[in-house]
């Protein structure tokens, strides 16, 4: 079942790990999946899509006749994208790396809002959009608690250090 409710202190064997230079496409190799032009397999079985930043726009909506500005004033940029073509979700991935107070922690209640931009893109697909960040051991500091409980109340999701695999419907 997966950690809906952020990570703990242990990482889970089935797992993508991520630290400040890992990108999703190098953990999913790692785990056993082939991309190829964006296009994550298994075995050979197309299964899904990586797009992280404008590619999410160049290499996913726009060939499924989304354009961005029809829907959003503006480009939204996700640090990382995951598209499950059998689930029909897009996970929305924001990396929250810290190591000192700073300007981040007013960016996390922006997750919502995000959420919904992304739900306009997404919808005349049949894409559900799942929002969800990954935190580093920074935020488990008790002066988040508000914050993390925010994001859980507004159907968004966060973990530390790592997404486990089933999350993104992989496991």
């Amino acid at each position: 079942m997966a950690n809906k409710h952020g990570g703990g202190a242990k990482t889970n064997a089935n797992g993508l790990r991520f630290e400040q230079d890992t990108s999703l496409n190098t953990a999913l190799i790692n785990a056993g999946y082939r991309i190829q032009e964006e296009e994550v397999f298994s075995g050979n079985k197309s299964i899904g899509f990586s797009v992280p930043q404008h590619k999410l726009y160049s290499k996913f909506l726009e060939p499924n006749g989304i354009h961005y500005s029809d829907y959003n004033s503006k480009k939204w940029l996700p640090d990382e994208c995951f598209i499950n073509k059998k689930e029909k979700t897009a996970y929305i991935i924001e990396k929250k790396f810290q190591n000192s107070p700073g300007s981040v922690d007013e960016k996390l209640q922006g997750c919502d809002f995000k959420k919904k931009m992304y739900k306009k893109l997404f919808t005349p697909l049949g894409y559900k959009v799942v929002y969800l960040y990954v935190f580093n051991d920074w935020f488990k500091h008790p002066r988040y608690r508000d914050i993390l409980d925010y994001i859980k109340e507004n159907g968004c999701y966060y973990f530390f250090n790592e997404i486990p695999l089933d999350f993104l419907g992989l496991a």
